[in-house]
């Protein structure tokens, strides 16, 4: 009837088998399909790009980003999940770079922009296979097989009809400014981009000295980080309401801050004069090299509020070509503009240094410097330096035509949408994001690349601009445009336009851009919206839920509101939830230049997917870092995915054993157990506790809710009442006990579904599918469960969460006594502040904890009492001379008494010496102890009394106990079946036999003996010697 379930914990080749059957039975799309007309539910996946590996954070957002879909659906909507594909950029050229053995923009021209765009095509889907691999392993449902992909010329039509309707609005323009650049890349950044490629470095600053004009003798001392700028210095800078001084040293005279003179010359020092900033404004200096060039004024000392006194001198130099700050210096003072740097990051124009990387040039302009004599010292400094995110080469700020989107102009829309977003944690959209986007500068759009979508601008010698919206825009705007134009680079670089103003010919700017911008465009791009599939894209804008890792806040996240801002004036998303990155075991970010990297799928051969999901789930907060390593996955699985297996392993051993079908059966609601109706009614409370979690993307706290209920479900309801199942008579008990456990497995692969796919779905289909025909092929095509709420009693939960405490307290006494919990207890006491609990309880408590009678009472003063000690860190300040007096008072009380009086409230109270003396419960220590014969626990206000004087029946019935499972273990290791009945044979001291041989029945019901007898071994039979309770004995069973 039933399939069967091994117990190993193996679930690699189960998950292999289940994805099989998804795959055959098209599970996941009938999932979809069968919510049509239902409510529409919206997921964004954010596109992965297929030319790079996949990576163990990549198993979390896919762990995450499939769990709310897969619950959604199940909750009655429809989900779409549309795949896509993130296919332009630089990490596509560089990698097409280095297996062309090109480098640089230069070869790339020489090889030809069509090939090398034919090439990058390709290089796209290097491992694609390798994704959708993964993805399947994972458990993530997307539909591959009609995924958008950024190159399409449909989603390239959508992006400039976009970009058009910007250029429309004002929003898209062409600036002369100081910009993020890469120097290998050859082109420029955008402040998001910038955000992902800062790293700590360790450089050479210098304090450069320049000579004062019409002084003898006197400099300005400035500092920089960046000595490669010093060749395009055009002026100085300081703060206007600062005070400066100009200070001797050993003859000479430095101007610098005042608030910085001693950490800059030490204490050999004498000020000469005061000024504030404003009285050095152009005062003129002369230049530091010989071959600096200007065509106005420059050399001189300006004034800006930005000098601050943190670092350096308080006095700045300022290159206007290498500075946002500079360069509004230099237009504000009118400042010549001096770059000498080249486009490839090289020293130019004249310089001693040409065609040396800035870089590479720092320690020989460093040493001219120290020759000259305008050098007055280095220094090691540690800074976060922003890198190119692509290839890792140091960003130049370097002034040069780009293409920008106005984001400052809609800076207040932004953060208006910002705030209409659930953001999870809420700390990420308010703070992070929301700084972020209060301090919005405007988009750098434009690469001077050609990988990538082309911007939509064409541009006439005389001036005039247009941007093109679409493909037919530009067929009929267009000359000679080719029916099927692919609209890439060299081709639409081909395609020109008449200019309306002067009638000369129009050609396309050789930009492409920002492929951030692709990615933010996927809610109306996938659909090649507004050309087609209006309706659709309407259905499915803005996003109900997107999640990715913390590090898109300045990424995808920032480009989908940026987009949806401009275009449609709300947020894209509703509900965000972030994710923290995936560290080692020791908190470092993995690298493979660290060696700590691990290859995801070799976790998930390793592990299967159920179980690296459920430790992502629960290890912590889904926006805090994840510390992964195979220890903690383990731990992990044996502690959930186990207990869930073995106890699903336990109801199918047994009910196929009795051939019982819950399909012809139902629960016999009169002559439920307590234990029955304890746990139908925790699985309706969890029930409700997981889905009002999901609903409120708390998955951690569902996770959590579901793991405390299985381990309570097999290390409680189950081990309590195993013994239900092995009766031979299919009694209404019986049917309770398989029905009753049968329906908390089934409702528990439902409410985890969405977290373990593949054990849910095994489960599901062994438990339902196999039985039921009219059932769900698969859990996944089911509705989630409804807490019935008739179910829930708060007051049977609330009472058996104290018969569990009491259990607890009881085994902590048989432990610290040692006493094993087969040997009977003759009583128990339990003072609780609560009443006594009814018996249908304490039955429980005395079966749990082998105990004959428990005694319910207020008063265990007669077996416990409690002993006092000072709290030295609190008491001593307090009464330090009368130290010793107290510990002695203390030692002298009754300790019940004393108890009493501090649980009532109030402090313990003495005079001592004519001192009136007060110790509250914190100034304590206390203990609590047992008389002789009893040992007690006490949690709280529970004690738990345990009476440890063993009567001579108890201990022979303690014997037979442990006489029973000996045999059981026996059984287990002879490799017998649950259902195999046995010959039993012992021999050992004649005390042992003489007690077996009183107890034989009882022990040949327990162990299923037909035949049981004192005497040697048994031909063929396990034998096996045994310490029972100090008694040397034998035993050999067989098979009958």
């Amino acid at each position: 009837m039933y399939k069967k379930v091994s117990t190993d914990l193996n679930f690699v080749g189960r998950e292999a088998e289940v994805l099989d059957f998804w795959k055959e039975q098209n599970v996941f799309e009938e999932s979809v399909k069968q919510r049509e007309g239902a409510p529409s539910y919206t997921f964004y996946d954010g596109p992965p790009t297929a030319n790079g590996r996949p990576h163990i954070g990549h198993v979390l957002t896919r762990a995450i980003k499939d769990l709310i879909p897969r619950y959604r659906t199940m909750k009655g909507y429809q989900v779409v999940r549309k795949a896509g594909w993130d296919t332009h950029g630089l990490p596509v050229e560089l990698e097409v770079e280095k297996q062309l053995g090109l480098n640089g923009k230069d070869q790339i021209e020489k090889y030809g922009i069509e090939p090398f765009i034919e090439k990058c095509k390709e290089s796209v889907w290097t491992y694609k296979s390798m994704w959708e691999e993964f993805s399947d392993k994972v458990g993530f449902w997307a539909d591959m097989n009609d995924p958008y992909i950024t190159y399409d010329n449909s989603y390239i039509e959508s992006m400039w009809w976009a970009l058009k309707k910007m250029w429309d609005e004002g929003l898209l323009y062409k600036g002369h400014k100081i910009v993020p650049y890469c120097p290998r890349c050859g082109t420029s950044l955008a402040s998001h981009e910038v955000a992902q490629g800062y790293k700590d470095v360790e450089e050479e600053t210098v304090y450069a000295r320049f000579k004062v004009k019409g002084e003898e003798n006197a400099y300005f001392l400035a500092w920089t980080t960046t000595p490669w700028t010093l060749p395009s210095n055009v002026a100085l800078c300081v703060h206007p309401d600062l005070e400066y001084v100009k200070a001797k040293q050993n003859d000479t005279m430095y101007y610098l801050a005042e608030g910085m003179a001693e950490a800059v010359l030490g204490e050999d020092y004498e000020i000469l004069e005061r000024y504030t900033g404003k009285d050095l404004e152009y005062k003129e200096y002369e230049p530091l090299f010989p071959f600096a060039k200007a065509e106005k004024k420059a050399w001189y000392v300006t004034c800006a509020d930005y000098v601050t006194l943190g670092e350096g001198t308080g006095i700045v130099h300022i290159a206007p070509a290498f500075g946002e700050d500079d360069s509004k210096v230099g237009h504000r003072y009118d400042l010549p503009f001096v770059q000498m740097v080249d486009a490839k990051g090289n020293l130019s124009g004249g310089t001693y240094w040409d065609g040396t990387f800035v870089k590479k040039a720092d320690p020989e302009i460093i040493e001219w410097l120290r020759e000259h004599g305008l050098l007055y010292k280095t220094a090691r400094y540690t800074h976060s330096y922003p890198h190119c995110w692509r290839c890792g080469t140091p960003l130049l700020y370097y002034a040069k035509d780009t293409w920008f989107i106005a984001m400052t102009k809609v800076r207040d829309r932004l953060v208006a949408n910002n705030k209409t977003v659930n953001w999870i944690p809420k700390s990420i959209g308010e703070r992070r994001f929301g700084d972020w986007l209060e301090n919005v500068v405007d988009w750098g759009l434009s690469r001077d690349r050609y990988w990538g979508t082309p911007l939509n601008i064409w541009e006439c010698e005389c001036g005039h601009r247009e941007a093109i919206g679409s493909i037919a825009e530009l067929k009929e705007k267009g000359q000679n445009v080719p029916e099927n134009i692919e609209l890439h680079r060299p081709f639409v670089d081909q395609v020109y336009l008449t200019c309306p103003e002067c009638g000369k010919r129009m050609k396309r700017v050789p930009n492409v851009i920002d492929c951030w911008f692709d990615s933010g465009s996927m809610p109306f791009a996938q659909w090649h919206y507004p050309f087609e599939n209006e309706k659709m894209f309407q259905e499915h804008f803005p996003a109900d839920f997107i999640s990715e890792a913390v590090d898109q806040t300045r990424g995808w996240f920032y480009t989908l509101m940026a987009i949806s801002t401009v275009l449609f004036d709300q947020a894209p998303y509703k509900n965000v939830i972030v994710l923290g990155l995936v560290q080692d075991e020791n908190g470092q970010k993995m690298s493979k230049s660290k060696g700590n990297a691990v290859d995801p799928m070799e976790m998930l051969e390793k592990f299967g997917a159920d179980a690296i999901r459920w430790y992502f789930y629960t290890n912590s907060a889904p926006w805090l870092p994840s510390r992964f390593y195979e220890g903690a996955v383990t731990e992990c699985q044996r502690k959930f995915l186990g207990t869930l297996w073995n106890t699903y392993a336990f109801y199918v051993l047994y009910a196929e054993i009795d051939q019982f079908n819950p399909m012809e059966h139902a629960l016999v609601e009169e002559e439920l157990s307590i234990m029955d109706r304890w746990l139908l009614s925790k699985l309706n409370t969890l029930i409700r506790t997981v889905d009002t979690y999901l609903e409120n993307y708390c998955i951690t706290e569902a996770a959590k809710a579901l793991e405390d209920f299985v381990d309570e479900l097999s290390n409680w309801y189950v081990r309590r009442g195993r013994e239900r199942y092995w009766g031979k008579e299919m009694t209404a008990d019986k049917i309770n006990a398989y029905m009753t456990l049968q329906e908390a497995l089934v409702t528990v692969a439902k409410l985890a579904a969405p977290m373990i796919p593949f054990m849910s779905e095994e489960i599901y289909r062994n438990l339902v599918a196999g039985l039921d025909p009219a059932a769900p092929k698969s859990v996944h095509l089911c509705d989630y469960p409804v807490c019935d709420e008739s179910r829930i009693h708060p007051e049977l939960e609330n009472a058996m969460e104290e018969v569990l405490e009491i259990v607890v307290a009881g085994r902590a006494c048989r432990n610290n006594a040692a006493i094993k919990n087969r040997q009977p207890i003759g009583r128990m006491y339990v003072k609780t502040p609560k009443e006594a609990l009814p018996e249908e309880y304490a039955a429980v408590i005395r079966d749990e904890l082998n105990v004959k009678e428990i005694v319910f009472t207020q008063d265990v003063r007669d077996f416990t009492t409690y002993t006092f000690k000072p709290q030295l860190r609190t008491v001593g300040p307090k009464y330090g001379k009368l130290l010793g007096k107290i510990r002695t008072l203390l030692t002298e009380l009754d300790g019940n008494d004393a108890m009493g009086i501090l649980r009532s409230g109030k402090p313990l109270s003495f005079d001592i010496e004519g001192t009136a003396v007060e110790l509250a419960e914190e100034d304590l220590l206390i203990e609590s102890t047992q008389k002789s014969g009893f040992m007690a626990e006490t949690e709280g206000e529970l004690t738990v009394v345990l009476d440890t004087n063993l009567s001579p029946e108890l201990l022979e019935e303690g014997f037979m106990r442990e006489v029973i499972s000996k045999l059981q273990t026996m059984r287990k290791e002879a490799g017998f079946e649950v259902t195999d009945h046995i010959e039993v044979s012992y021999w050992g001291s004649e005390h042992a036999q003489k007690q077996i041989q009183v107890n034989e029945r009882t022990i040949a019901k327990e162990v299923l003996a037909d035949q049981m007898h004192a005497g040697s071994s048994l031909e063929g039979a396990y034998e096996k010697e045994w310490n029972v309770n100090g008694e040397k004995v034998s035993f050999a069973v067989k098979r009958i």
